[in-house]
């Protein structure tokens, strides 16, 4: 049986998508599944903001085929764990979730290298591109994690 992991985020254009593509690059996609999504709507059907390909494309993690989607109360049901970014999409998903089986699939992404300090994945978007390298940096290090775990 596959493992199903979504990555959660804003506007499912900066951060998630790199979650996603670096976890990814990190595992055998032949039994987990990543995708991503954002708690807002705005980004629908757009591809990642253009400096987080770029980041990607630095370390050969091509984002270029996922395009932005909102997430959905059927998320609970199609996924085992939920990362999310920062506190705020935590707050926004928990608001969705119906049961206590819900709730515990969401997970804060930077707990994996800071258990229990509630640490975000600051939101690059309003930055320059070294925001976009810092958060690379630690998704990097959350995925690799993961994968291990996996």
């Amino acid at each position: 049986m596959q493992t199903r992991i979504l990555m959660v985020c804003l506007g499912n254009i900066c951060r998630s998508p790199l979650a996603e593509g670096i976890l990814k690059s990190k595992i055998d996609t032949s039994k987990v599944v990543v995708d991503s999504a954002g708690t807002g709507h705005w980004h629908v059907g757009d591809l990642p903001d253009k400096r987080s390909i770029a980041v990607g494309r630095k370390y050969n993690i091509d984002i270029t085929n996922q395009r932005g989607r909102q997430f959905s109360a059927k998320d609970f049901d199609d996924f085992d764990i939920i990362y999310v970014m920062d506190n705020s999409n935590k707050e926004n998903v928990l608001a969705m979730a119906q049961t206590d089986s819900q709730r515990e699939k969401v997970k804060l992404i930077l707990d994996e290298i800071f258990p229990g300090e509630n640490v975000d994945v600051p939101d690059p978007y309003f930055g320059g591109d070294s925001g976009f390298e810092n958060v690379f940096s630690m998704l990097d290090e959350a995925c690799e994690q993961i994968a291990n775990r996996l």
